[in-house]
């Protein structure tokens, strides 16, 4: 087992930024970090970002310095890269045990560009109010809450299978127009009959929020059984035990949260 640095190289916002990784597992590489000092923040899914005026203190904590190359490489041949575009942010790589007794591996990720929406499945609406505060459905199938969404129907775009599952799951009605989207899920199959195939592997988040509070909501089929807005506070209960619940807490948690 090794923890692995390369030279502070990477320039972004103004400074140079080195690559801490392990060449075992994530849970090696967090509490490194813990005991180095880094923070949470730093984290891009199967790295830390180190800022060079803190490279020295983490090679005299017990990371190994080698070249980039070496990082590169100790994580292809682990199995721990996570592939993203340029400005994602990775932000765990989770199993998910599912509904239908299968479990797959999936890669969160935060990123302000919608992914290609040929390999897109499902699209789920993380919808604010006015105040700050959530809307949470009871899925039925699931038996757990999480916010509305739900898979695509044949010739549907994501958004319109966005404000689709929406207006099923909450009465609420969207412009496709005013999603934002924040990030997705990546899944991969474990081998155990589950179906991701890497053509039809994305779930796309999008945020959408609105100028009122708390609006009027209803239930327009019977695939969702309570709809709830919900405080910050009540969301982490509701849902914080969720296989996607760190990339929620990602692109949600009020500021100063």
């Amino acid at each position: 087992m090794a923890l692995l640095i390369d030279p502070p190289r990477f320039e972004a916002h103004g400074r140079r930024w080195s690559h801490l990784v392990s060449d075992t597992s994530i849970e090696e590489l967090h509490a490194f970090a813990r005991r180095a000092g880094l923070p949470a923040w730093g984290y891009e899914g199967d790295h830390y970002d180190v800022p060079e005026e803190r490279y020295a203190a983490v090679v005299a904590a017990g990371a190994r310095p080698v070249e980039g190359r070496e990082v590169v490489r100790a994580l292809r041949s682990s199995g721990l890269r996570m592939r993203k575009r340029k400005g994602d942010r990775g932000v765990a790589r989770v199993r998910a045990d599912l509904p239908d007794g299968t479990s797959a591996l999936v890669d969160l990720l935060r990123g302000g560009r919608e992914v290609d929406e040929r390999r897109v499945f499902c699209a789920v609406v993380l919808v604010v109010d006015a105040g700050g505060d959530h809307l949470v459905v009871h899925s039925v199938r699931r038996r757990q809450w999480g916010p509305p969404g739900g898979e695509r129907d044949p010739g549907e775009t994501v958004r319109e299978a966005a404000v689709r599952e929406l207006h099923e799951e909450t009465g609420l009605v969207a412009d496709p127009t005013a999603l934002v989207p924040v990030g997705y899920e990546r899944f991969a199959d474990l081998g155990d009959g589950g179906t991701w195939p890497p053509g039809r592997d994305l779930l796309q988040l999008y945020r959408l929020d609105l100028p009122e509070r708390r609006p009027a909501t209803a239930r327009l089929l019977d695939d969702v059984d309570d709809v709830r807005w919900v405080t910050w506070d009540e969301l982490v209960t509701l849902c914080g035990d969720d296989f996607y619940w760190p990339v929620l807490e990602a692109v949600l948690r009020p500021r100063g949260g």
